[in-house]
């Protein structure tokens, strides 16, 4: 039968350190020669030498928040399932039709978890359950379609996004690299990312803008700047998750893009950061600068309000085919 599932066959297949690695834990320390220990990624205790792993024997305990067992219960526990619900997410069971955590092949060849240098923002190796449906969505503008599209929506489970808004960010090849957590209730931060997770490397929706087709790229700040404008009509749209352009975000643009429209924040942050991004662009590609009503964001205007201005209606303007 489909849900069938074999404990034993899962756990001498599946290591511990494969899932501490998909769940982005490096802040581990060695403390002999198969024993980790650090800050349990469980509870998120602050104590720095509570979590005690065995990576040989795949087993680990937490002496602050009482979890431990083998890699099964590592699992349940980060996502607040059952021992069952955990096996079936790790050898990858069709669903109930939400989203669940499916485990994917794990790299070959990766036999320390801190001792070498991690890859910038490798695949992440599973995917969360979340409800694309939550009313904190419809609140901030963006529709169920949308939010399915994207990806976005609340988590029940545990581990970092436990209680917040998940969102999956993609690298450039369109691999799941991480998951930003969005609070809902004014807890900070405001925005969670994982450990070691490097935002400077990647460009939120450049996998699904470049496969598009040639036209302008439109340049946002924040996650939910993008999905507003994507709802509003213009899918070729990107973020940079930020009021800065790194060397790889300015990259990743100058390979793909022969065109970038910049539709930052109309406060004076985003007003200088226009200014910034544009300078650092121009040698690389056509840049057209578009400036949203003072003290507003993408996110906060409605789809003709994001027409208008970018198709220049107010300004007698127009910037061509987006």
């Amino acid at each position: 039968m489909s849900d069938w599932v074999s404990f034993s066959e899962i756990k001498s297949r599946v290591t511990l350190e494969q899932v501490l690695r998909s769940y982005q834990v490096d802040w581990l320390r060695r403390s002999g020669r198969h024993q980790y220990r650090g800050r349990c990624p469980i509870h998120q205790g602050q104590g720095t030498e509570a979590f005690h792993a065995n990576l040989e024997r795949s087993v680990f305990h937490c002496f602050a928040c009482g979890a431990g067992g083998n890699v099964l219960d590592f699992l349940a526990a980060m996502e607040g399932c059952s021992i069952r619900e955990a096996a079936l997410r790790l050898q990858g069971s069709a669903g109930d039709g939400r989203r669940r955590a499916t485990r994917v092949a794990s790299e070959p060849g990766r036999s320390q978890l801190v001792t070498k240098k991690r890859d910038v923002n490798p695949p992440l190796g599973f995917s969360l359950d979340v409800d694309c449906r939550h009313p904190y969505l419809a609140r901030r503008g963006i529709d169920a379609t949308t939010a399915s599209y994207f990806g976005v929506g609340y988590c029940g489970g545990g581990g970092l996004m436990r209680g917040r808004i998940a969102i999956p960010i993609h690298d450039s090849h369109g691999r799941l690299v991480a998951y930003c957590g969005r609070a809902m209730d004014g807890a900070a931060p405001r925005y969670r990312f994982p450990a070691g997770f490097q935002k400077s490397h990647v460009l939120f929706n450049y996998h699904r803008a470049q496969a598009i087709g040639d036209r302008p790229l439109i340049v946002v700040e924040g996650f939910f700047d993008c999905m507003r404008v994507h709802q509003a009509g213009y899918g070729c749209v990107a973020a940079l998750m930020g009021a800065r352009l790194s060397q790889a975000q300015k990259a990743l643009l100058a390979d793909r893009f022969s065109s970038v429209v910049l539709l930052l924040d109309g406060d004076q942050t985003g007003r200088d950061a226009t200014a910034q991004i544009a300078r650092d662009l121009r040698p690389a590609c056509s840049v057209t600068e578009l400036l949203v009503p003072e003290d507003m964001q993408p996110d906060q205007m409605g789809a003709d309000q994001i027409w208008q201005v970018l198709t220049g209606v107010e300004r007698g303007q127009k910037i061509g085919a987006i």
